[in-house]
């Protein structure tokens, strides 16, 4: 099944400022979700953004927040982003199926979001250069069981160029760039 952008939006979940520095290999992560956030907002995909307990884990890291500046934040104390009413109710009046998913922690609330999503019908695709954790370990496991549960899971390279389609378009071009 291939990913259309007409049917996708983004998810970026987490990235906070209390935990960002904890999460291994953060400026890797960092640099890569800025690719994709910029990638799908080359696309025009919309994005949404969830900030997990925002008294105790800070607001979205800057170099994050500036690039969703312009794209719906919700605060949230559940994990899964489905159990939270504002954001599924976000997900789904946009009417898009597939949810590009990229976040922390990969096995917390990305994996349950994952499997969440997939139980009510859409289809996630979560970004596994852009999602971490902690530990090296625990985002292991996080992407171990999201291929058990029939979760895809793809880079953010592979996934930009899949929503693109064709080169030669202004997105292509700009999502060339960014990939350089």
């Amino acid at each position: 099944m291939r990913i259309k952008k007409e049917n996708t939006i983004g998810l970026m979940i987490d990235f906070q400022e209390r935990l960002f520095p904890h999460i291994h290999q953060n400026e890797l992560l960092d640099k890569n979700v800025q690719i994709l956030i910029s990638g799908l907002k080359a696309l025009e995909i919309p994005i949404l953004v969830t900030e997990q307990y925002k008294k105790g884990l800070g607001e979205t890291i800057d170099s994050i927040a500036q690039l969703v500046s312009d794209c719906k934040f919700t605060e949230k104390l559940a994990f899964s982003c489905c159990d939270e009413p504002k954001i599924i109710e976000q997900v789904e009046l946009s009417t898009k199926r597939s949810v590009i998913i990229a976040g922390i922690e990969s096995h917390i609330c990305v994996l349950q979001t994952a499997i969440d999503l997939q139980e009510r019908g859409f289809t996630p695709v979560v970004v596994e250069d852009c999602v971490s954790s902690r530990t090296s370990e625990n985002k292991r496991i996080a992407m171990e069981r999201l291929r058990q549960e029939g979760v895809i899971v793809t880079s953010y390279e592979s996934i930009l160029f899949e929503l693109c389609r064709y080169a030669g378009s202004d997105a292509f071009k700009a999502i060339s760039k960014l990939i350089k």
